[in-house]
């Protein structure tokens, strides 16, 4: 009877999926019950019958037996893989065929996404996987896809897909994962940073390195890269034992962590590129595109966060380093879109606007998106000082551009709240007194800006504001001693800068595979 079940079975494969089932659990019955059999017979043979190596004999038929049946049996099948596929506007895509292909197999699950463009994959087993969407249009059909994506035991992984930053094309298992293996740069060394150039002003400079350490400061720093001087030799000789005996991404990730706190930014950014070769986790690869970003190296840290962008497209850090990475190569409108995004993924979270508020400092003139998103912060967190300030700043900023009889009006009270939320909020009172000085009222101006140097002496701007309402009001004498404060910390903050500078060091890179592109200092 099972010989003809196996029959049809075969014939019919796809018909008769429950049969065979049926059938698996059957014979690992009847195997167990031929191995239980056959001990029993053994045990109550006539002392005569058995023969001097009949036990072992036995013994090997039932583990034979027992390892026919283990053998039958497939991996458990307990994962499962589900999510959203997006177009590049953000909105789902219906009736789009997702395919999901495990590695050394020779079949596909498909699945179509639904009116929401949700697909669903269940009772996986763990394993490497490759997952492909197929996009048939008038012009062409072209894949997608994500590789390698690895399903561990009852995972229920959420991967939402955003079709145009999907990698294109079709590719084998076989071939491996191209980006780790092969990155498109190469890190050889370090120089140091007092003859950094930048594009655009020294606010913008600024900005760039501000940028590069609020990343960094996403990323979290370690237990052990706390470590003093005292302990540093110790911590390192510790994990570089433990790394000889297995080496592991965590025991990289904690020696980088350690390099770059005691000063040795080369030595560090190899073990976060070894880190994220064993486990391209999200969280090492944004700790190495965060390293080569402080470092200056913003187009390897754009490679590494657009690869860990196209693994992790809802991580909303990813976004930021590329927002970071972009402005630091001179690409603002790009790095303001990147931000923008990141502010879409996590509208709750204040990061990516206190990134846009660093960057509407150097515009002149910001966008009318970076605009919109400040609104959005202000109206999630109307309670937060700099949600109110950095709106009403993109407000005035804008104000010739989009004229409006109630902007003034707008950007004081804007204003006034922020400092009635943080009273010492030098900017704020900065802001006021510009404001005020527009409108010609110098003595209001010169009352806020006075506020501005008591709360922040060190604030060049809130000097030089002062300096010239001195001048407009007629008071040269102050108006002068204003303009010398004013270049007396001008200078003392260009050193500063200069120091700080100094200890950041700055990467020596190649870029690969680009024509005419040298190191690059």
């Amino acid at each position: 009877m099972i010989l003809r079940l196996l029959d049809a079975v075969c014939a019919h494969p796809a018909t008769h999926r429950n049969a065979q089932s049926k059938i698996s659990g059957l014979i690992d019955g009847l195997i167990f019950m031929m191995a239980a059999q056959s001990t029993a017979l053994y045990w109550f043979l006539p002392p005569g019958a058995k023969s001097p190596g009949s036990s072992r004999q036995y013994l090997l038929l039932v583990a034979l037996l027992v390892s026919l049946c283990a053998a039958g049996q497939e991996p458990a099948q307990s994962a499962s893989l589900h999510g959203i596929v997006h177009d590049s506007q953000g909105n789902p895509v219906v009736q789009l065929e997702v395919s999901l292909e495990r590695k050394n197999s020779h079949s596909k699950l498909t699945a179509a996404t639904d009116s929401q463009g949700r697909y669903n994959f269940e009772k996986l087993q763990e394993g490497i996987y490759r997952i492909e969407v197929f996009e048939e249009t008038k012009v062409k059909a072209e894949g997608a896809y994500i590789d390698p994506l690895i399903l561990k035991p009852h995972e229920s992984r959420t991967l939402d897909l955003t079709l145009e930053e999907l990698q294109h094309g079709r590719s084998s298992f076989d071939a491996g994962p191209q980006f780790f293996d092969q990155p498109q740069f190469s890190v050889s060394g370090v120089t140091d940073t007092t003859s950094l150039g930048g594009h655009g002003s020294d606010t913008v400079a600024r900005t760039r390195d501000s940028l590069a350490k609020e990343t960094l400061s996403l990323s979290g720093t370690t237990a052990a890269a706390s470590a003093d001087a005292g302990n540093y030799l110790a911590a390192r000789t510790s994990l570089e034992k433990e790394l000889a005996a297995h080496e592991t991404a965590d025991v990289h990730r904690l020696l980088a962590d350690i390099e770059e706190k005691h000063g040795d930014p080369l030595e560090a950014v190899h073990h976060y590129q070894r880190a994220a070769e064993l486990e391209p986790s999200e969280s090492h690869l944004f700790d190495w595109g965060a390293e080569l970003l402080l470092h200056h190296a913003p187009e390897p840290a754009e490679e590494v966060f657009a690869r860990g962008n196209q693994r992790f497209p809802n991580s909303s850090r990813m976004l930021l380093g590329l927002g970071a990475a972009a402005f630091a190569r001179g690409n603002t409108d790009e790095a303001i879109q990147r931000i923008c995004r990141a502010s879409d993924l996590s509208p709750g979270d204040a990061a990516p606007y206190l990134f846009l508020g660093k960057i509407e400092q150097s515009e002149i003139v910001p966008p009318g998106e970076l605009i919109n998103k400040l609104n959005r912060f202000v109206t999630l967190e109307p309670r937060n000082a700099d949600a109110n300030y950095y709106y009403a700043v993109g407000l005035w900023k804008q104000r010739n551009r989009s004229p409006h009889p109630d902007t003034v009006a707008q950007v004081e009270s804007l204003l006034k709240t922020a400092l009635q939320i943080n009273p010492t909020h030098a900017l704020a009172e900065l802001q006021l007194g510009s404001v005020r000085h527009d409108q010609g009222a110098y003595a209001e101006a010169i009352a806020h800006y006075q506020k501005a140097v008591q709360i922040d002496p060190k604030l060049e701007e809130a000097h030089y504001r002062l300096a010239q309402a001195y001048r407009r009001t007629g008071d040269a004498d102050k108006s002068k001693q204003e303009l010398r404060l004013y270049t007396q910390l001008s200078k003392e903050s260009a050193q500063q800068q200069d120091r700080e500078r100094r200890e950041v060091k700055q990467f020596v890179y190649t870029l690969r595979d680009r024509a005419g592109s040298p190191s690059r200092q």
